[in-house]
C-alpha cells in the first residue's frame, strides 16, 4: 500500500504537469496527500518542517542565480546581442544547422559552469531569434536547449563542474575527472543521436509545411531588436564570454580568499550570534551570482543606449518569470523531500537491490530514484546515501574501478530525472512559454537517449575494461 501511495502521487503530479497546472500549487497538493494516506498526523509536521523547510532553503540558496539569469538573458535580447550572433551563426553553419548552433552555445556554458537554469534564460533570446529566421518550428527550441544543457555536459563530460559530476566525488574518493574514456564516448553518443532525433524532427517539420509558428500567438516571444545598428558578432558574444570566464575565475578564487569557513556578526550592538558560512557549499553559487553580474553590467556598457530605453519594462518581465520559474523548482523540491521522507519510497529503493549486476544495480537505482523525486542530484544524493557502500562493496568484488561508479551514477541521475514534474522541465517550458502538450514529447525522447547512453556505457565498459 505504500507504494501505491507514493506512485499515485508521483502519477498525480505527472498528470498535472502534463495539463498545463501550476506545479506550485499542487506539488503541495500531491506530496500531502500521500502524506495523509501514510500517516494524517503527519500532514502539518511534514508541510512546515519538511515540505516548506526544503522548498525555502531552495529559494534561499538559488533565487539569485534565477533572478541574474533572467535579467542577463532579457539584456541580451534587448540590447540586439541575441540577433547579432544568431545572424554570425547562421552565415557561418547555415539556416539548415541553428540546432547545432543552439546546442554547441548551450553546451559551452554548462561545461563552463553556468547553472543550468541560467543557460535557459541565457541561450533562448538567441534559439528563438535563429528558429524563427531558420523556420523552424519554436516547439523544438526545448529539447534543443535539453540536448545542448541537461544532457552531456550536465553529466557525461569528464571534468564538467556541474553538481551532477560533483556529488558522486564524496562517496567514492574520485575527482570530476573520472573514467574520462567512458565519458567521452556517453557525450558523443548522447550528442550524435541527440542530434539526429531532432534533425530527423526537423526535416518532418519541413515535410509537413510547418514553420516556426504565428507570433501572435505565441507566448514570452522576445521582443524584436529595433536599433538602428546591429553590435558586431564579436562584441555581441563577448559578455557570454565574459560569464564563462569570471565563473571559472571566481570558482577558483573564491575558496583561496575565504578559506574553509566565513564567519561574521551581523551586528555590532548587543550579543548576536556570528554567522558561519561553509564556504566550499556555496562557492559555486557566488561564483555564478558574481559572473552573472559581470556580464550583466558588460551588456550595459556596450550596449547602453538600446538598453536603457527598455530598462525598466524589460527587467520587471524578467524579474516575474524568474520568480515564477523558482517558485516552480522550489516546489519540486519540496515535493521530492516529502515522498523520499515516505516508507513506500523505501519500498522503492530496497527492489531495486535485487538487481545483480553491480554497474546496473547502480544506474537502474540512482535513474530510478532520480525520476521519483523529479531531481538528478536529489535523486542520486538520496541513492549514494543510503546505498553507496553496497555499491562500493559489489564493485570491489567483482574488481570494477570506483571511476566507473563514479561515472555510471552520474550519467544516470541525469536520465529519468526529466520526467513531466522536473523542476528543470517546467522552468524550461515556461521561459520559453510553451506547454508540456506542444513540446514535452521531445523533451522525453531526448530524456530516453540519456537514459540509454548510461547502459551504453556499461556495455562498452564490460566489453572493452576501458575507463
Amino acid at each position: 500500500m505504500s507504494l501505491l501511495i507514493v506512485l499515485a502521487a508521483l502519477g498525480f503530479l505527472m498528470f498535472v504537469a502534463y495539463r498545463g497546472y501550476s506545479v506550485i500549487l499542487f506539488a503541495p497538493i500531491a506530496a500531502l496527500g500521500a502524506v495523509l494516506l501514510t500517516d494524517p498526523s503527519l500532514v502539518a509536521p511534514m508541510f512546515t518542517g519538511l515540505f516548506m523547510d526544503k522548498m525555502v532553503g531552495f529559494l534561499k540558496l538559488y533565487f539569485p542565480v534565477f533572478l541574474l539569469g533572467a535579467v542577463f538573458g532579457k539584456l541580451i535580447e534587448l540590447s540586439g546581442f541575441s540577433k547579432s550572433i544568431v545572424g554570425a551563426a547562421i552565415r557561418l553553419f547555415g539556416p539548415q544547422r541553428a540546432m547545432l548552433s543552439i546546442v554547441l552555445v548551450s553546451g559551452l556554458l554548462t561545461y563552463g559552469g553556468v547553472s543550468l537554469f541560467v543557460v535557459v534564460f541565457a541561450v533562448y533570446p538567441f534559439a528563438a531569434e535563429m528558429f524563427r529566421q531558420s523556420n523552424i518550428p519554436k516547439r523544438l527550441i526545448p529539447a534543443t536547449l535539453a540536448v545542448g544543457g541537461f544532457s552531456f555536459t550536465m553529466d557525461a563530460l569528464p571534468g564538467t563542474p556541474q553538481i551532477q559530476n560533483i556529488i558522486p566525488t564524496t562517496f567514492f574518493g574520485t575527482d570530476t575527472w573520472a573514467a574520462p574514456v567512458l565519458g567521452v564516448l556517453g557525450s558523443i553518443f548522447v550528442l550524435a543521436v541527440g542530434m539526429a532525433y531532432l534533425e530527423w524532427r526537423r526535416r518532418a517539420a519541413v515535410r509537413n509545411g510547418e514553420g516556426y509558428g504565428d507570433p501572435a500567438t505565441l507566448v514570452n516571444e522576445p521582443v524584436p531588436f529595433t536599433g538602428a545598428h546591429l553590435a558586431h558578432a564579436g562584441i555581441a558574444v563577448l559578455p557570454l564570454l565574459l560569464v564563462f570566464v569570471s565563473n571559472k575565475l571566481l570558482t577558483l578564487g573564491i575558496p583561496q580568499w575565504y578559506g574553509g569557513e566565513h564567519s561574521f556578526v551581523p551586528s555590532i550592538l548587543g550579543n548576536s550570534a556570528p554567522v558561519v558560512q561553509e564556504v566550499p557549499k556555496i562557492a559555486a553559487i557566488w561564483a555564478v551570482e558574481g559572473a552573472l553580474l559581470v556580464g550583466i553590467l558588460s551588456v550595459m556598457v556596450l550596449a547602453w543606449r538600446p538598453v536603457v530605453t527598455q530598462f525598466a519594462d524589460g527587467t520587471k518581465t524578467a524579474i516575474s518569470g524568474a520568480l515564477l520559474a523558482a517558485m516552480n523548482t522550489a516546489s519540486e523540491y519540496g515535493f521530492g523531500a516529502v515522498i523520499a521522507a515516505l516508507p513506500g519510497f523505501m519500498v522503492v529503493a530496497n527492489a531495486l537491490g535485487s538487481i545483480k549486476d553491480p554497474l546496473l544495480h547502480e544506474a537502474v537505482t540512482v535513474t530510478g530514484l532520480a525520476g521519483v523525486t523529479g531531481s538528478a542530484s536529489g535523486g542520486m544524493s538520496i541513492a549514494l546515501a543510503a546505498m553507496s557502500d553496497t555499491f562500493i562493496a559489489n564493485a570491489q568484488a567483482a574488481g570494477i574501478p570506483m571511476e566507473v561508479l563514479h561515472r555510471v551514477a552520474s550519467m544516470a541521475s541525469g536520465g529519468m530525472d526529466s520526467l513531466p514534474h522536473n523542476g528543470a522541465v517546467i522552468t524550461l517550458l515556461m521561459v520559453t512559454g510553451l506547454t508540456h502538450r506542444q513540446a514535452y514529447k521531445d523533451i522525453f525522447a531526448v530524456t530516453i537517449i540519456k537514459t540509454l547512453a548510461v547502459f551504453v556505457v556499461i556495455g562498452i565498459y564490460y566489453a572493452t575494461g576501458w575507463v
